[in-house]
């Protein structure tokens, strides 16, 4: 029988869209096949599914997401009964449920329905779907013993009417409270509650949001500004010194049009950064010359500039009657309310409440989000060196805003602020430093030197090096200052990895440095190594990569079965390449007769059991590898960029392997996700390394930003990377 969970409330506002989105989380964390149902929805789109849909990659059609709308529903009710609404609403259900694993229900949103007693409805609806429970309560702006005594008794009406109440969510109370609201109710309540504070990110609404409330016209502005918040409204009226000092931090200013001192002492205030805003809104339909136009896109690019027809003050009655609704519009409001939602809720325990078993199938998704829960479990700091890189920057918010884990941005400090505002991004909890001016210069060109001195290194030609920021960032992970770095969305593979190989060195353990990518098929995830960095590894290295690889593969929960590939499989061929690869099996036989292999094997006979079955029908490993080492990089490289693009699997890493301390290179075409995916590896990776013993980094001082190395992407010592 289908498994389903029921998200419901008891009043509007209770901002239950991030409960329902953590939900679907971790739901899609334990299977690829899960449905959502809304019983009865709003005229026009639904714009939770859409988002969930598209994030969650659902095969859902729109038709079956919903049982009918509010006014069809209004309409049975007081023709035929609560009955004939509830049998209508389970029928259309029980058609879409049967097609998956588990459904996520989303509950009546209490929002002008004409239906009397919504939570009785909700309460009839779950029992009769036989739904697991979890009741929201808002908590915004009541003070905390009202939001405790609405909690308690909303348990006790949803149980009183039968419900099986797995958990209890209070969403959106004061930060300040959250702590003694979730002591008090832990206490009174027999099933888990989670306390979730107010987050002025996601009450706050989009320029973009705005802009389409209020039916205005974008006069400047690109997408990137259009997506800021708007944390704060500044009403421009007073003369410009007066009103640079009421500016605040993502605000949106709000002024008559034919005020251009305020509009261009807005912008430059925002280019300095003192504070970044939002944007600008322009009322009573006035507008500035194309002059002024001109100079404020020239003054700070891409800041949206938006007029409207109504004076200030109906607009100020808009503005402060709008709140944000979650969307696919909105991804970086997505990865705020996953962040807040983790941060304050124990998903393990939740979890096993919801008591979803975990599906054999690893869909990309779920292999994905193991990654970012893993890493966040033990935070680690993590140096990106490319601090002023738009897709660095956008990746570094997503990491900060789920807590992936601790960041630190190399670069000129005013740069990187610069660029965050432009973007409209938050790193406020990232680390800046700047390599010219940091005081930890003169002691890396120290170490440096010394470690580089059979070399002819000088600390006088050191002080130089170390303010490349791939130095740099290399010297803080050697150092405990921070434990992995993840550098090449714009440096050459050379760039990133040759101070890892100068400084860091490799494992004891390890003769040479490999890599592997994790291939995530729509079914499975694969290993495949050595694919970026040696171009022609002999017997020896070859069993050295295959070793390193079933070892990365179990550390991120792959169970190792290892093929040695080749043209040709078991004893039916012959020639040098294959000579080399039956070498290699014997070698990791010699040395792990613990793990599981195979070779030499060719790939079909590797991955596919009727393949297997008639070539090594005996073979613990044909037709059910897991990792697959390819004899070259010739051969490694090209399968895998095959593999992603012929068969749509998402190719994740490179992952290096071998160096004492994580350090992971990034392809220069590297998307945002591909990005926040490699640094939660590496934040993994570092998780079985000592903590940092270095101490905390001194604070940036203000200089010109280090050069780096350009170029097309070539290797240190080794083999092209992608």
């Amino acid at each position: 029988m289908t498994r389903s969970v029921y998200v419901t409330g008891i009043e509007r506002g209770d901002g239950r869209q991030v409960v329902e989105l953590g939900i679907m989380e971790l739901l899609t964390r334990q299977t690829g096949r899960v449905g959502v149902y809304r019983p009865l929805l709003h005229d026009g789109p639904d714009r939770l599914f859409d988002l969930l849909k598209g994030r969650y990659r659902i095969d859902q059609d729109a038709s079956t997401a919903y049982g009918m709308e509010y006014h069809e529903a209004s309409a049975i009710l007081a023709e035929k009964g609560t009955d004939e609404l509830v049998s209508q609403l389970v029928g259309r259900y029980q058609k879409v449920a049967r097609d998956y694993e588990v459904m996520l229900v989303l509950g009546t949103d209490y929002a002008d329905t004409n239906l009397p007693d919504e939570l009785a409805l909700n309460a009839r609806l779950a029992n009769e779907l036989g739904a697991l429970v979890i009741p929201v309560v808002g908590g915004t702006k009541h003070p905390a013993e009202a939001v405790r005594a609405e909690t308690r008794n909303a348990y006790r009406a949803y149980e009183s009417l039968g419900c099986h109440v797995g958990a209890m969510v209070v969403n959106r109370v004061a930060p300040e409270d959250r702590e003694a609201i979730a002591e008090r109710l832990a206490a009174r309540l027999p099933v888990p509650c989670y306390v979730l504070p107010e987050d002025k990110h996601l009450s706050a609404p989009t320029v973009a949001q705005i802009t389409q409330a209020l039916g205005g016209e974008v006069l400047l502005g690109d997408e990137a500004g259009l997506a800021r918040d708007a944390l704060d409204f500044v009403f421009g009226g007073a003369m410009l010194p007066n009103f640079l000092n009421a500016l605040t931090p993502g605000c949106l200013v709000v002024t008559p049009g034919d005020r251009s001192d305020l509009v261009i002492g807005a912008l430059a205030a925002h280019t300095s950064g003192t504070p970044p805003i939002a944007g600008v809104l322009l009322t009573l339909n006035e507008r500035p010359g194309k002059d002024i136009l001109t100079l404020a896109s020239k003054l700070a690019p891409g800041t949206p500039v938006v007029s409207v027809a109504g004076n200030s003050f109906p607009t100020a009655a808009e503005l402060f009657s709008l709140q944000s609704r979650l969307n696919s519009a909105t991804p970086r409001k997505l990865e705020t309310a996953l962040g807040l939602f983790e941060r304050h809720v124990d998903t393990a325990e939740l979890r096993e409440v919801l008591s979803v078993a975990r599906s054999e199938r690893v869909t990309p998704m779920m292999f994905e989000n193991e990654l970012l829960e893993r890493a966040r479990s033990e935070r680690r700091r993590v140096v990106l060196p490319e601090g002023t890189e738009e897709r660095v920057l956008r990746a570094a918010d997503v990491v900060l805003r789920r807590g992936v884990c601790d960041l630190t941005l190399l670069g000129e400090e005013p740069a990187i602020l610069k660029k965050a505002a432009d973007l409209g991004i938050d790193i406020s909890a990232a680390q800046l430093i700047d390599p010219s001016t940091s005081p930890l210069r003169e002691r890396f060109a120290e170490y440096y030197a010394k470690a580089r001195a059979h070399k002819g290194m000088t600390v006088e030609l050191a002080n130089d090096v170390v303010t490349d920021v791939n130095y740099f960032g290399t010297l803080m992970v050697q150092e405990g200052l921070a434990d992995g770095m993840v550098s090449g969305s714009v440096h050459s593979t050379a760039a990133t990895i040759r101070p890892a190989f100068e400084i860091i060195k490799t494992k004891p353990d390890a003769s040479i440095v490999s890599s592997v990518f994790f291939m995530c098929l729509a079914d499975r995830v694969l290993a495949y190594g050595d694919c970026a960095v040696n171009p022609d590894p002999n017997a020896e290295q070859l069993a050295d990569i295959a070793i390193q690889s079933a070892t990365t593969a179990a550390a991120f929960g792959l169970e190792p079965r290892i093929a040695m590939l080749s043209y040709s499989t078991g004893t039916s061929g012959s020639g040098a390449d294959v000579d080399k690869v039956r070498k290699a099996t014997e070698i990791v036989r010699g040395l792990r007769p613990d793990l599981l292999i195979e070779g030499p094997i060719q790939y079909d006979a590797a991955v596919e059991p009727s393949v297997a079955a008639t070539k090594l029908p005996e073979s613990e490993v044909a037709g059910r590898a897991t990792v697959l080492i390819f004899p070259d990089l010739n051969t490694g490289n090209n399968t895998y960029k095959a593999v992603q693009r012929s068969a749509g699997a998402v190719a994740v890493g490179p992952v290096l392997q071998g160096l004492r301390k994580p350090v992971n290179d990034l392809s220069r075409g590297a998307l945002v996700q591909d990005i926040v995916t490699t640094v939660a590896i590496t934040a993994i990776q570092a998780q079985g390394a000592p903590a940092p013993t270095g101490g905390a980094v001194p604070a940036p001082e203000r200089a010109r930003p280090p050069g780096g190395p350009r170029g097309d992407r070539a290797t240190a010592g080794s083999g092209p990377a992608q």
